[in-house]
């Protein structure tokens, strides 16, 4: 994910109820019990926890991984995989020499079995495991968590270990959420047009996704309504900006359509066209400026994923100990910052997709932009 360093890419959990009493001497005792172990010679897989800037320290020296009101540590996989070509060719050589040894001519199926359990896990001993990190950071105050992580699988791991491991739920974060939202808001919600989607249960009754791809059309129609900034209520002027790239999308499975669009903030006209026609919006480079510091990432729009985001330039601190602290934590910070403010982004969005404002002000400018 790039908390040390580097870019960023992360999904976005909540952590639901409170934590506990004496939760920080606990959850010290369990991210030991269920800290990484060595894979054994003819294991497939392993996984456990491990400390964030040493992937080998699995005792946690000094609670490396607490900083301030933060957690911070690693997700380690190490997966042994065995070709299945390599798997069939080896099963074929072994079946011939056991034919040849005994004199005959055909197998049993039982037979064919054994030998091919006996080739796997003979490949699989000699295969090296290959390792895969994906970092976390966790706000304990507020229940946030990012997890730097991609893939089915290894989301499904990391959600079951970390309930194994702290007796608490994770669930995926979306600011379109019933769960975070009054139900006054839902209602208007639920009430809404929208894409016909397989309802999640993760959002009750109904699947919100198409609010991320909505989100993303107002933002590029305001961001160009003034020039490249936002007012944003409560915050005022910011700068933002889409560039670099955009994916747009119609349609669903062999009948959709994608169209890439490339280019900086003025040479993605296509995807106004590509609107035109009634694409939406899934992902989108953007730029954003807070005063002096500026933020670069792609969003995913039905599962707001953060990918690649470069962070503003932070202080050059010294070697020591506790500019190692305070250089994690700033770039933490920054990273909140840009979430609270995105956040803010989409509540006000989501006040006026559900105010009566949005059909006599915001579609009109929007339309009106389209056709310039």
């Amino acid at each position: 994910m790039g908390l040390l360093k580097g870019t960023l890419s992360f999904v976005i959990y909540r952590v639901d109820g409170d934590l506990p009493v004496g939760f920080r001497d606990f959850a010290d005792r369990q991210l030991k019990r269920f800290a990484f172990q060595e894979l054994m010679p003819t294991g497939e897989k392993s996984l456990g926890w491990t400390s964030l800037e040493n992937p080998l320290d699995t005792a946690f020296s000094y609670l490396s991984y607490a900083v301030a009101d933060y957690f911070t540590f690693l997700l380690r996989v190490d997966r042994r995989l065995v070709p299945p070509a390599l798997l069939r060719i080896r099963t074929l050589e072994r079946e011939k020499k056991v034919l040849e040894e005994s004199r005959r001519k055909k197998l049993y199926k039982n037979e064919r079995e054994d030998i091919r359990d006996a080739v796997f896990l003979s490949c699989l001993s000699q295969t090296p495991p290959t390792p895969s990190f994906s970092e976390i950071c966790w706000n304990l105050s507020e229940g946030r968590l990012l997890f730097g992580g991609s893939g089915k699988k290894t989301l499904e791991d990391f959600e079951d270990l970390f309930r194994r491991t702290f007796e608490m739920k994770l669930r995926p974060w979306f600011p379109w959420d019933p769960q975070d939202r009054d139900g006054a808001t839902v209602d208007k919600m639920r009430a809404l047009p929208g894409e016909t989607a397989a309802p999640s249960a993760r959002e009750g009754d109904r699947n919100f996704a198409f609010l991320g791809k909505e989100f993303l059309s107002w933002l590029w129609y305001k961001s160009e309504e003034r020039g490249g900034t936002i007012l944003l209520p409560g915050m005022g002027d910011m700068g933002l900006i889409f560039v670099r790239k955009m994916v747009l999308s119609s349609g669903e499975g062999e009948y959709a359509e994608t169209v890439t669009c490339q280019g900086m903030h003025a040479d993605l006209r296509e995807g106004k066209a590509a609107l035109r026609e009634g694409k939406k919006i899934r992902e989108a480079r953007i730029r954003v400026d807070l005063g002096s510091e500026q933020w670069e990432f792609t969003l995913k729009a039905e599962t707001f994923r953060y990918q690649t985001l470069r962070l503003p330039v932070t202080v050059d601190f010294s070697d020591e100990e506790e500019s190692r602290e305070g250089r994690l934590l700033e770039r933490i910070q920054l990273v909140e910052t840009l979430l609270g403010t995105v956040e803010k982004l989409f509540d006000h969005f989501l006040s006026l997709r559900l105010s009566p404002r949005w059909e006599t002000e915001e579609l009109k400018g929007h339309k009106k932009w389209l056709a310039e």
